[in-house]
């Protein structure tokens, strides 16, 4: 399986992210462990969690995600040394837990290294903005990480441009460690907030980046059509605001891509992803070992020029249509 360098930190990654969202959600211990394995074993090395996955859900606090990888990792410890190990901080946890002060992200790393029962993270990211914080004391307490050995880089999650801007250059000027990452929402739908600007930002500062929402929560697997169809699966609620005319239109081009490459919807709109200018690598889950083939089948997904044209017209707005 390939592996594609992550911006400028030296570090390689495959060209897929398995989110571990779902981990502690609607994926328990013992699937989990399952689709890891077949995921490592595909080739593909990149793993994505964050401390806060997955509170959302009833009697959770936080953190199951992450140990659940860590369980995974301690139950054979040769699994290390082939994974990439992304996390992420910032999110609350409760409320002396959250944001990105000094004192939160050095309490944080450690519970994070706990769970996952590692000695370091290949890339911790900031999981939101923190107004309240200057980037400087953030970009400080990463620089102790990095020093320590725990963090090898860091990167930047949910920043807009001007956001990402002002971390950029208060690196430099202060000779801290700088984002190397960017993760934003971005895909076949939802492409406006990343096109242009902070896609410019971050080829100019050569930047990796990792897309999330890489499916739109499920809907550009074409399982979703109707409202009747957001009952199929623990994600319906959030598809519903992707089921107008342009949605429908860019179903239907996945599909006819997809009937010409033998592929399924989502395995296209992956490996749109991956063909994008920019983007290192997209973070897809998986719930079942038929959904992980699906995943490694889109890395080995090569879309024609006129296929990548097709898809792109199909997700542009019309006139009629609000951008």
């Amino acid at each position: 399986m390939e592996r594609r360098v992550l911006g400028r930190t030296g570090l390689h990654i495959s060209p897929l992210v398995f989110g571990g969202n779902v981990f502690g959600w609607t994926v328990d211990q013992p699937t989990a462990f399952s689709l890891l394995d077949r995921f490592i074993d595909a080739g593909l090395n990149a793993i994505d969690t964050a401390d806060v996955y997955s509170k959302w859900v009833p009697g959770n606090r936080g953190g199951e995600s992450e140990t659940i990888i860590g369980n995974w990792l301690k139950a054979d410890s040769s699994r290390r040394e082939r994974v990439f190990l992304i996390t992420k901080v910032g999110s609350p946890l409760g409320e002396d837990k959250k944001g990105l002060s000094r004192r939160r992200i050095v309490q944080a790393v450690e519970d994070s290294l706990s769970r996952l029962q590692t000695d370091h993270i290949d890339l911790y990211l900031s999981h939101f903005p923190d107004p309240e914080i200057p980037i400087e004391e953030t970009l400080r307490a990463y620089e102790l990480l990095i020093r320590d050995g725990k963090v090898r880089a860091i990167g930047a999650s949910n920043y807009d441009a001007e956001q990402l801007e002002d971390a950029l250059a208060t690196a430099l000027t202060k000779g801290l460690p700088r984002y190397e990452v960017l993760q934003p929402e971005y895909n076949l739908y939802d492409r406006d907030a990343f096109e242009g600007p902070l896609r410019d930002l971050c080829l100019e500062q050569g930047l990796g980046v990792i897309t999330y929402y890489s499916l739109a929560s499920g809907f550009l697997s074409g399982k979703y059509r109707t409202r009747a169809d957001l009952g199929k699966s623990a994600r319906g609620s959030a598809v519903e605001k992707y089921l107008d005319a342009r949605g429908m239109r860019i179903i239907d081009a996945l599909e006819a891509v997809a009937a010409n490459h033998e592929a399924s919807a989502a395995e296209v709109a992956l490996a749109w992803l991956i063909a994008q200018e920019g983007v290192t690598a997209p973070i897809a889950s998986a719930t079942t070992e038929a959904q992980l083939d699906s995943l490694v089948r889109a890395t080995q997904l090569e879309l024609t020029a006129a296929n990548m044209a097709q898809l792109d017209t199909a997700s542009a707005f019309s006139e009629e249509e609000p951008a």
